[in-house]
Protein backbone atom coordinates (compact mmCIF):
# COMPACT_ATOMS: atom_id res chain seq x y z
CA UNK A 1 0.00 0.00 0.00
CA UNK A 2 2.65 2.45 0.54
CA UNK A 3 4.40 1.83 -2.89
CA UNK A 4 0.79 2.78 -4.32
CA UNK A 5 0.92 6.32 -2.28
CA UNK A 6 4.52 6.61 -3.46
CA UNK A 7 3.26 6.21 -6.97
CA UNK A 8 0.88 8.70 -6.98
CA UNK A 9 2.52 11.40 -5.67
CA UNK A 10 5.51 10.77 -8.39
CA UNK A 11 2.78 10.75 -10.86
CA UNK A 12 1.48 13.90 -9.61
CA UNK A 13 5.37 15.74 -9.70
CA UNK A 14 5.97 13.59 -13.17
CA UNK A 15 3.31 14.66 -15.07
CA UNK A 16 0.42 16.46 -13.38
CA UNK A 17 -2.93 16.27 -12.26
CA UNK A 18 -4.78 14.44 -15.02
CA UNK A 19 -2.00 11.80 -15.01
CA UNK A 20 -2.83 11.34 -11.09
CA UNK A 21 -6.43 10.39 -11.71
CA UNK A 22 -5.85 8.13 -14.74
CA UNK A 23 -4.31 5.90 -12.18
CA UNK A 24 -6.24 5.72 -9.21
CA UNK A 25 -9.82 5.96 -11.03
CA UNK A 26 -7.85 2.55 -12.77
CA UNK A 27 -6.86 1.10 -9.57
CA UNK A 28 -9.97 1.72 -7.40
CA UNK A 29 -11.97 0.28 -10.42
CA UNK A 30 -9.90 -2.27 -11.04
CA UNK A 31 -10.46 -3.06 -6.93
CA UNK A 32 -14.29 -2.60 -7.76
CA UNK A 33 -13.98 0.02 -4.47
CA UNK A 34 -16.85 2.16 -6.54
CA UNK A 35 -17.57 4.82 -3.26
CA UNK A 36 -13.92 5.66 -3.37
CA UNK A 37 -14.42 5.83 -7.69
CA UNK A 38 -17.46 8.50 -7.58
CA UNK A 39 -15.57 10.42 -4.94
CA UNK A 40 -12.49 10.72 -6.62
CA UNK A 41 -14.46 11.04 -9.94
CA UNK A 42 -16.17 14.36 -8.24
CA UNK A 43 -12.40 15.34 -7.48
CA UNK A 44 -11.38 15.37 -10.61
CA UNK A 45 -14.41 17.25 -12.01
CA UNK A 46 -13.14 20.53 -9.20
CA UNK A 47 -9.97 20.03 -10.39
CA UNK A 48 -10.40 20.40 -14.13
CA UNK A 49 -12.56 23.41 -12.88
CA UNK A 50 -10.20 25.29 -10.67
CA UNK A 51 -12.40 24.32 -7.82
CA UNK A 52 -10.78 22.89 -4.34
CA UNK A 53 -10.49 19.67 -4.34
CA UNK A 54 -12.72 19.60 -1.25
CA UNK A 55 -15.54 21.45 -1.97
CA UNK A 56 -16.60 23.75 0.70
CA UNK A 57 -20.07 24.94 1.07
CA UNK A 58 -22.99 24.47 -0.80
CA UNK A 59 -22.91 23.72 -5.04
CA UNK A 60 -25.73 26.71 -5.01
CA UNK A 61 -23.07 28.68 -3.36
CA UNK A 62 -21.01 28.26 -6.20
CA UNK A 63 -21.78 31.30 -9.34
CA UNK A 64 -23.02 30.17 -12.61
CA UNK A 65 -21.39 28.49 -15.44
CA UNK A 66 -19.83 27.07 -12.47
CA UNK A 67 -22.68 25.31 -10.48
CA UNK A 68 -23.90 24.00 -13.97
CA UNK A 69 -20.95 22.43 -14.50
CA UNK A 70 -20.32 20.59 -11.39
CA UNK A 71 -24.19 19.31 -11.39
CA UNK A 72 -23.31 17.76 -15.07
CA UNK A 73 -20.39 16.20 -13.41
CA UNK A 74 -21.86 14.55 -10.92
CA UNK A 75 -24.88 13.60 -12.75
CA UNK A 76 -21.77 11.81 -14.95
CA UNK A 77 -20.53 10.36 -12.29
CA UNK A 78 -23.69 8.94 -10.91
CA UNK A 79 -24.27 7.62 -14.18
CA UNK A 80 -20.92 6.05 -14.39
CA UNK A 81 -20.40 4.32 -10.94
CA UNK A 82 -24.55 3.10 -11.09
CA UNK A 83 -23.35 1.31 -14.41
CA UNK A 84 -20.31 -0.18 -12.73
CA UNK A 85 -22.24 -1.34 -9.85
CA UNK A 86 -25.10 -2.82 -11.72
CA UNK A 87 -22.46 -5.09 -13.84
CA UNK A 88 -22.00 -6.27 -10.49
CA UNK A 89 -24.92 -7.16 -9.83
CA UNK A 90 -25.17 -5.00 -6.18
CA UNK A 91 -29.14 -3.19 -7.40
CA UNK A 92 -29.05 -1.67 -4.38
CA UNK A 93 -25.96 0.43 -4.34
CA UNK A 94 -26.27 1.18 -8.18
CA UNK A 95 -30.02 2.81 -7.31
CA UNK A 96 -28.43 5.10 -5.10
CA UNK A 97 -26.49 6.55 -7.60
CA UNK A 98 -28.21 6.12 -10.70
CA UNK A 99 -31.77 7.80 -8.80
CA UNK A 100 -30.68 11.24 -9.48
CA UNK A 101 -29.43 10.44 -12.91
CA UNK A 102 -32.93 9.46 -13.47
CA UNK A 103 -32.83 7.02 -16.12
CA UNK A 104 -34.94 4.18 -15.05
CA UNK A 105 -34.90 2.29 -17.88
CA UNK A 106 -31.08 1.60 -18.10
CA UNK A 107 -31.82 0.01 -14.43
CA UNK A 108 -35.07 -1.72 -15.44
CA UNK A 109 -33.25 -3.24 -18.61
CA UNK A 110 -30.06 -4.63 -16.11
CA UNK A 111 -32.43 -6.29 -13.64
CA UNK A 112 -34.36 -8.12 -16.36
CA UNK A 113 -30.90 -10.08 -16.79
CA UNK A 114 -30.26 -10.89 -13.36
CA UNK A 115 -31.39 -14.20 -12.09
CA UNK A 116 -33.02 -14.22 -8.27
CA UNK A 117 -31.52 -15.17 -5.19
CA UNK A 118 -31.69 -15.03 -1.43
CA UNK A 119 -28.90 -11.95 -2.17
CA UNK A 120 -30.90 -10.06 -4.29
CA UNK A 121 -34.68 -10.73 -4.32
CA UNK A 122 -35.85 -7.94 -1.76
CA UNK A 123 -33.72 -5.76 -3.79
CA UNK A 124 -34.95 -6.49 -7.07
CA UNK A 125 -38.79 -6.36 -5.34
CA UNK A 126 -37.50 -2.94 -3.59
CA UNK A 127 -36.33 -1.50 -6.44
CA UNK A 128 -38.48 -2.94 -9.60
CA UNK A 129 -42.01 -2.19 -7.53
CA UNK A 130 -41.56 -0.13 -4.77
CA UNK A 131 -39.34 2.16 -6.54
CA UNK A 132 -40.84 2.15 -9.88
CA UNK A 133 -37.77 0.98 -11.95
CA UNK A 134 -39.65 -2.35 -13.25
CA UNK A 135 -43.16 -2.52 -11.55
CA UNK A 136 -44.12 -5.45 -13.39
CA UNK A 137 -40.93 -7.68 -12.68
CA UNK A 138 -41.28 -6.33 -8.96
CA UNK A 139 -44.53 -7.90 -8.67
CA UNK A 140 -44.07 -11.17 -10.80
CA UNK A 141 -41.19 -11.51 -7.90
CA UNK A 142 -43.43 -11.27 -5.25
CA UNK A 143 -46.11 -13.66 -6.91
CA UNK A 144 -43.39 -16.46 -7.60
CA UNK A 145 -41.70 -16.25 -4.29
CA UNK A 146 -44.24 -15.02 -1.26
CA UNK A 147 -47.19 -16.86 -3.00
CA UNK A 148 -51.26 -15.14 -4.37
CA UNK A 149 -52.08 -13.65 -0.68
CA UNK A 150 -48.94 -11.53 -0.34
CA UNK A 151 -49.68 -10.67 -3.61
CA UNK A 152 -52.59 -9.43 -3.05
CA UNK A 153 -51.81 -7.37 -0.47
CA UNK A 154 -48.84 -6.13 -2.12
CA UNK A 155 -51.22 -4.87 -5.07
CA UNK A 156 -53.82 -2.84 -2.67
CA UNK A 157 -50.86 -1.25 -0.75
CA UNK A 158 -48.15 -0.70 -3.59
CA UNK A 159 -49.77 -1.25 -7.11
CA UNK A 160 -53.28 0.65 -6.86
CA UNK A 161 -51.25 3.79 -6.70
CA UNK A 162 -49.36 3.71 -9.67
CA UNK A 163 -49.99 4.65 -13.69
CA UNK A 164 -52.79 2.53 -15.32
CA UNK A 165 -49.84 0.71 -17.37
CA UNK A 166 -48.19 -0.42 -14.02
CA UNK A 167 -51.65 -1.50 -12.93
CA UNK A 168 -52.68 -3.56 -15.62
CA UNK A 169 -48.99 -5.06 -16.01
CA UNK A 170 -49.29 -6.38 -12.24
CA UNK A 171 -53.18 -7.12 -12.48
CA UNK A 172 -52.31 -9.49 -15.28
CA UNK A 173 -49.46 -11.48 -13.72
CA UNK A 174 -52.13 -11.94 -11.33
CA UNK A 175 -55.13 -13.00 -13.05
CA UNK A 176 -53.06 -15.63 -14.96
CA UNK A 177 -51.68 -16.86 -12.13
CA UNK A 178 -54.79 -17.36 -10.49
CA UNK A 179 -56.16 -18.64 -13.70
CA UNK A 180 -53.95 -21.35 -14.44
CA UNK A 181 -54.05 -22.53 -10.90
CA UNK A 182 -58.08 -22.90 -10.74
CA UNK A 183 -58.20 -24.62 -14.13
CA UNK A 184 -55.09 -27.01 -12.68
CA UNK A 185 -57.46 -27.68 -9.24
CA UNK A 186 -60.80 -28.37 -11.25
CA UNK A 187 -58.86 -30.56 -14.05
CA UNK A 188 -57.66 -32.28 -11.21
CA UNK A 189 -61.36 -33.03 -9.39
CA UNK A 190 -62.60 -33.89 -12.52
CA UNK A 191 -59.58 -36.65 -13.33
CA UNK A 192 -60.58 -37.94 -9.96
CA UNK A 193 -64.62 -37.98 -9.85
CA UNK A 194 -64.81 -38.79 -13.45
CA UNK A 195 -61.57 -41.42 -13.92
CA UNK A 196 -60.43 -39.22 -16.89
CA UNK A 197 -58.43 -36.21 -18.18
CA UNK A 198 -61.23 -33.78 -19.14
CA UNK A 199 -60.71 -32.55 -22.73
CA UNK A 200 -61.76 -29.07 -21.78
CA UNK A 201 -59.52 -26.17 -21.61
CA UNK A 202 -60.49 -23.11 -20.48
CA UNK A 203 -62.59 -22.76 -17.22
CA UNK A 204 -65.99 -21.94 -18.63
CA UNK A 205 -66.04 -25.11 -20.75
CA UNK A 206 -64.74 -27.46 -17.65
CA UNK A 207 -66.83 -25.81 -15.28
CA UNK A 208 -70.16 -25.66 -17.78
CA UNK A 209 -72.15 -29.37 -17.72
CA UNK A 210 -70.35 -30.13 -13.78
CA UNK A 211 -72.95 -28.75 -11.15
CA UNK A 212 -71.68 -31.19 -9.01
CA UNK A 213 -68.26 -29.32 -9.06
CA UNK A 214 -69.98 -26.84 -6.99
CA UNK A 215 -71.22 -28.26 -3.44
CA UNK A 216 -72.00 -26.61 0.02
CA UNK A 217 -68.39 -26.44 0.96
CA UNK A 218 -66.47 -27.04 -2.66
CA UNK A 219 -63.91 -24.45 -3.78
CA UNK A 220 -61.12 -25.17 -5.94
CA UNK A 221 -59.26 -21.56 -4.77
CA UNK A 222 -59.00 -19.75 -1.66
CA UNK A 223 -62.59 -17.98 -2.57
CA UNK A 224 -61.32 -14.49 -1.18
CA UNK A 225 -58.64 -14.66 -3.63
CA UNK A 226 -60.88 -15.07 -6.30
CA UNK A 227 -62.86 -11.95 -5.10
CA UNK A 228 -60.05 -9.84 -4.96
CA UNK A 229 -58.32 -11.03 -8.68
CA UNK A 230 -61.84 -10.67 -10.31
CA UNK A 231 -62.16 -6.54 -8.51
CA UNK A 232 -58.58 -6.10 -9.74
CA UNK A 233 -58.92 -6.94 -13.18
CA UNK A 234 -61.39 -4.36 -13.99
CA UNK A 235 -58.34 -2.54 -14.95
CA UNK A 236 -57.42 -5.12 -17.83
CA UNK A 237 -58.14 -4.15 -21.85
CA UNK A 238 -56.57 -7.11 -23.15
CA UNK A 239 -59.67 -8.98 -24.97
CA UNK A 240 -57.91 -12.44 -24.29
CA UNK A 241 -57.49 -11.29 -20.09
CA UNK A 242 -61.21 -9.86 -19.94
CA UNK A 243 -62.36 -13.37 -21.40
CA UNK A 244 -60.23 -14.83 -18.32
CA UNK A 245 -61.77 -12.61 -15.92
CA UNK A 246 -65.32 -13.28 -17.19
CA UNK A 247 -64.56 -17.45 -16.60
CA UNK A 248 -63.38 -16.43 -12.95
CA UNK A 249 -66.94 -14.91 -12.79
CA UNK A 250 -68.84 -17.85 -14.14
CA UNK A 251 -67.18 -19.87 -11.62
CA UNK A 252 -68.27 -17.47 -8.46
CA UNK A 253 -71.39 -17.37 -9.64
CA UNK A 254 -71.46 -20.82 -9.08
CA UNK A 255 -69.80 -21.23 -5.58
CA UNK A 256 -72.13 -21.64 -2.83
CA UNK A 257 -73.90 -18.60 -1.30
CA UNK A 258 -71.64 -18.53 1.74
CA UNK A 259 -68.68 -17.53 -1.07
CA UNK A 260 -70.67 -14.60 -2.65
CA UNK A 261 -69.05 -11.83 -0.81
CA UNK A 262 -71.12 -8.38 -1.69
CA UNK A 263 -68.72 -5.47 -3.19
CA UNK A 264 -68.58 -1.96 -3.45
CA UNK A 265 -71.12 -0.25 -5.60
CA UNK A 266 -72.23 -0.87 -8.67
CA UNK A 267 -70.53 -4.73 -8.00
CA UNK A 268 -72.71 -4.75 -4.87
CA UNK A 269 -73.64 -8.41 -6.37
CA UNK A 270 -69.95 -9.03 -6.93
CA UNK A 271 -69.93 -11.72 -9.87
CA UNK A 272 -73.07 -11.12 -11.58
CA UNK A 273 -72.10 -7.57 -11.75
CA UNK A 274 -69.10 -8.13 -13.22
CA UNK A 275 -69.53 -10.62 -15.27
CA UNK A 276 -71.95 -8.46 -16.77
CA UNK A 277 -68.93 -5.88 -17.11
CA UNK A 278 -66.44 -8.08 -18.74
CA UNK A 279 -68.96 -9.97 -20.74
CA UNK A 280 -69.85 -6.39 -22.31
CA UNK A 281 -66.57 -6.19 -23.61
CA UNK A 282 -66.27 -9.62 -25.20
CA UNK A 283 -69.68 -8.70 -26.85
CA UNK A 284 -71.80 -10.65 -24.38
CA UNK A 285 -75.25 -8.97 -23.24
CA UNK A 286 -74.01 -5.41 -24.03
CA UNK A 287 -77.27 -3.90 -24.16
CA UNK A 288 -78.06 -5.02 -20.58
CA UNK A 289 -75.07 -4.24 -19.35
CA UNK A 290 -74.93 -0.56 -20.41
CA UNK A 291 -78.51 -0.41 -18.64
CA UNK A 292 -77.37 -1.68 -15.80
CA UNK A 293 -74.38 0.25 -15.00
CA UNK A 294 -76.38 3.55 -16.14
CA UNK A 295 -78.90 2.55 -13.81
CA UNK A 296 -76.46 2.18 -10.92
CA UNK A 297 -74.93 5.48 -12.00
CA UNK A 298 -77.85 7.47 -12.05
CA UNK A 299 -79.07 6.02 -8.67
CA UNK A 300 -75.53 7.02 -6.96
CA UNK A 301 -75.00 10.45 -4.58
CA UNK A 302 -71.25 10.89 -5.88
CA UNK A 303 -71.42 13.43 -3.15
CA UNK A 304 -72.13 11.19 -0.66
CA UNK A 305 -71.38 8.04 -2.47
CA UNK A 306 -68.46 8.67 -4.42
CA UNK A 307 -67.75 8.60 -8.39
CA UNK A 308 -67.05 4.59 -8.71
CA UNK A 309 -70.38 4.01 -10.44
CA UNK A 310 -70.34 6.94 -12.90
CA UNK A 311 -66.83 5.96 -13.66
CA UNK A 312 -67.17 2.66 -14.37
CA UNK A 313 -70.34 3.50 -16.74
CA UNK A 314 -68.23 5.94 -18.30
CA UNK A 315 -65.29 3.53 -18.72
CA UNK A 316 -67.54 0.85 -19.90
CA UNK A 317 -69.07 3.05 -22.77
CA UNK A 318 -65.98 4.32 -23.59
CA UNK A 319 -64.32 0.81 -24.24
CA UNK A 320 -67.18 -0.42 -25.99
CA UNK A 321 -66.38 2.80 -28.20
CA UNK A 322 -69.18 4.70 -27.25
CA UNK A 323 -67.00 7.68 -26.65
CA UNK A 324 -69.54 10.35 -27.74
CA UNK A 325 -71.88 8.67 -24.82
CA UNK A 326 -69.02 8.58 -22.84
CA UNK A 327 -68.47 12.04 -23.39
CA UNK A 328 -72.05 12.51 -22.35
CA UNK A 329 -72.41 10.38 -19.34
CA UNK A 330 -69.16 12.33 -17.71
CA UNK A 331 -70.17 15.58 -18.41
CA UNK A 332 -73.78 15.15 -16.84
CA UNK A 333 -72.45 12.35 -14.17
CA UNK A 334 -69.26 13.55 -12.92
CA UNK A 335 -69.52 17.25 -11.96
CA UNK A 336 -67.05 20.07 -11.68
CA UNK A 337 -65.71 20.03 -7.84
CA UNK A 338 -65.97 16.39 -7.49
CA UNK A 339 -63.05 13.87 -7.18
CA UNK A 340 -62.77 11.16 -9.07
CA UNK A 341 -60.24 8.39 -8.79
CA UNK A 342 -59.06 8.43 -12.68
CA UNK A 343 -60.51 4.89 -13.61
CA UNK A 344 -62.46 6.83 -16.13
CA UNK A 345 -60.73 8.42 -19.47
CA UNK A 346 -61.14 12.17 -18.81
CA UNK A 347 -63.34 14.44 -21.28
CA UNK A 348 -59.49 15.48 -22.90
CA UNK A 349 -59.20 11.36 -23.71
CA UNK A 350 -62.24 10.74 -24.32
CA UNK A 351 -62.34 13.31 -26.72
CA UNK A 352 -59.21 12.65 -27.97
CA UNK A 353 -60.66 8.80 -28.47
CA UNK A 354 -63.77 10.58 -30.14
CA UNK A 355 -61.99 12.65 -32.59
CA UNK A 356 -63.97 15.57 -31.62
CA UNK A 357 -63.37 18.49 -29.27
CA UNK A 358 -66.54 20.20 -29.60
CA UNK A 359 -68.43 18.87 -26.74
CA UNK A 360 -65.45 19.43 -24.35
CA UNK A 361 -64.37 23.01 -25.23
CA UNK A 362 -68.42 23.56 -24.82
CA UNK A 363 -68.15 22.22 -21.93
CA UNK A 364 -64.88 24.35 -20.48
CA UNK A 365 -66.94 27.42 -21.92
CA UNK A 366 -69.82 26.56 -19.35
CA UNK A 367 -67.74 26.05 -16.34
CA UNK A 368 -65.52 29.00 -16.84
CA UNK A 369 -62.23 25.96 -17.31
CA UNK A 370 -59.75 28.18 -19.07
CA UNK A 371 -56.67 25.21 -18.66
CA UNK A 372 -58.84 22.46 -19.97
CA UNK A 373 -60.52 24.67 -22.89
CA UNK A 374 -56.33 25.86 -24.20
CA UNK A 375 -55.47 21.43 -23.95
CA UNK A 376 -58.37 20.83 -25.95
CA UNK A 377 -57.62 23.87 -28.32
CA UNK A 378 -53.72 22.58 -28.78
CA UNK A 379 -55.20 18.63 -29.00
CA UNK A 380 -57.65 19.88 -31.64
CA UNK A 381 -55.10 21.46 -33.27
CA UNK A 382 -52.82 18.91 -33.72
CA UNK A 383 -55.64 16.72 -34.46
CA UNK A 384 -56.47 18.21 -37.93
Amino acid sequence: MSETFDQLTQKLTESGPEALFDQLTTELAREKKYHELFDVLLMRSRQRLGLPAILQGSIDDLAEPVRSQVEDAYLESCRHVGQLLLEEGRVREAWMYLRPVGDKQLVATALEKLTPGEDNLQDLIEIGLHEGVAPALGYKLVLENYGTCNAITTYEGAVLGRPRADQQACAAALLNHLYRELVANVRADIARQEGAEPKEATLAELIADRDWLFGEMSYHTDTTHLAAVVRFARVLEDPELIAKAHDLTEYGQRLSQQFQFPGEPPFRELYPAHALYFGAQLGKKVDEAISFFEQRARETDVHEEGTGPAEIYVALLSRLGRHADAIRAAVELLPPGVRASGFAPNLLELSRMAGDYAPLMQVCRERGDLVSFTAGLLESRKSR
